[in-house]
């Protein structure tokens, strides 16, 4: 039995494995996210900050390739995507490295989604654009400011086209005893943006 039977991104956070010292990109974001990235089936896609492997999987499920490739730092965050590829029946090759390290090894492909970059925005923007094919897309999500300028800042210095900034505010609903109230999450930067 498949855990998630649906065309739509959007897998429902309790269904992932879990670990609190491994982030996990919540799931409203993750279909904002995999919107931004314009998926086709066979595309070849890069994950880089992988974390729990939320994003791998759903971008797995959409390509249907074996030219997914994960990227993080942590090795915590890779043993937990290999269990979250596993429990969803999809595979992807998984990189225990830091992403400048380890990029340069990979082949181009059609998108690439930065969901981390440890203080090295600019190097590793540059590396995943010189990665990226004709028309390829780049989509970087951040709860950091700093992050975000670095990241418009790069993605427009090397000229790339369909420039987008896009500031998403989550409220989930929560039962309490007279209703239901909204709790906030973090507000999420996105910016996706078209090689020449």
């Amino acid at each position: 039995m498949m855990i998630w039977n649906y065309l739509t991104p959007g897998i429902p956070d309790e269904l992932f494995e879990r670990s609190e010292n491994v982030p996990i990109t919540k799931e409203d974001i993750r279909s904002i996210v995999l919107s931004k990235l314009r998926l086709r089936k066979n595309y070849s896609v890069i994950d880089v900050g992988c974390g729990s492997g939320s994003i791998t999987v759903e971008i797995c499920l959409q390509v249907n390739s074996k030219n997914v490739y994960a990227i993080d730092s942590d090795k915590n965050a890779i043993e937990l995507t290999r269990k979250n590829l596993d429990k969803f029946g999809v595979s992807a090759n998984l990189f225990y490295s830091k992403a400048e390290e380890i990029l340069p090894s990979l082949p181009t492909v059609d998108a690439i989604i930065i969901g981390g970059t440890k203080g090295k925005t600019e190097k590793i923007i540059e590396l995943c654009i010189s990665k990226l094919k004709k028309n390829g897309r780049l989509v970087i999500d951040t709860i950091l400011i700093e992050t975000m300028y670095k990241s418009l800042r790069t993605v427009k210095k090397e000229k790339m086209r369909e420039i987008d900034v896009t500031q998403v505010t989550i409220s989930k609903g929560k039962d309490v005893s007279s209703g239901t109230m909204l709790i906030s999450r973090n507000p999420i930067l996105i910016l996706s943006a078209t090689k020449q």
